[in-house]
């Protein structure tokens, strides 16, 4: 004898289609996970390198320009001849269409340049003499030591920072940000 759910459901399943397992379409989870993961990685891999220079930070072109000119100082200690860094604020399209005399007048012993677009930079002499770089500056160091010397002012919107460059002892340093310009 039979109970009446097992009857109801004999009876329903001899009218339906016999109870076969439906293959399941679509992604699991794990799937959607990964392929997320994949994507979120190769984002952060491409997104920073799609600005180049200009999505570097204030800071980060501040400790370049930094470096460069501890570069330059060891070299002509070490090498006994005078070492400079260019720096040009200009966007590179506008500084390859300068005459090279325009540019630099001794290109042999530059070993850095630095590049700063939409940076403003001032340089301030050992005569507290200010001019605004509009096209580019070189700084020179000396196998004694010494250097062509002054302060180099950066601003980028809000930011300010400051480069001492001691004409002397040819030491770099960073200096008070908030001087004025």
């Amino acid at each position: 004898m039979m109970t009446p759910i097992l009857a109801c459901r004999t009876a329903l399943s001899k009218d339906a289609r016999p109870l076969t397992a439906i293959p399941q379409r679509g992604f699991t989870l794990l799937e959607i996970i990964l392929v997320l993961a994949i994507i979120a990685t190769a984002s952060i891999m491409v997104v920073p390198n799609l600005g180049g220079f200009e999505a570097r930070t204030f800071s980060t072109q501040l400790r370049q320009a930094q470096s460069l000119l501890n570069y330059a100082r060891r070299t002509a200690v070490v090498s006994g001849q005078a070492s400079t860094v260019s720096f040009n604020v200009l966007p590179s399209d506008e500084i390859d269409q300068f005459d090279s005399e325009q540019r630099h007048t001794s290109l042999s012993n530059i070993v850095a340049q630095w590049s700063g677009e939409g940076v403003t930079l001032r340089f301030r002499d050992s005569t507290d003499r200010e001019i605004e770089i509009e096209e580019s500056t070189e700084v020179t160091f000396y196998p004694e030591g010494g250097s062509s010397g002054g302060l180099l002012l950066f601003a980028q919107e809000s930011q300010t920072g400051v480069i001492d460059i001691d004409p002397f002892t040819g030491k770099v340093t960073s200096g008070d940000p908030d001087r004025e310009f």
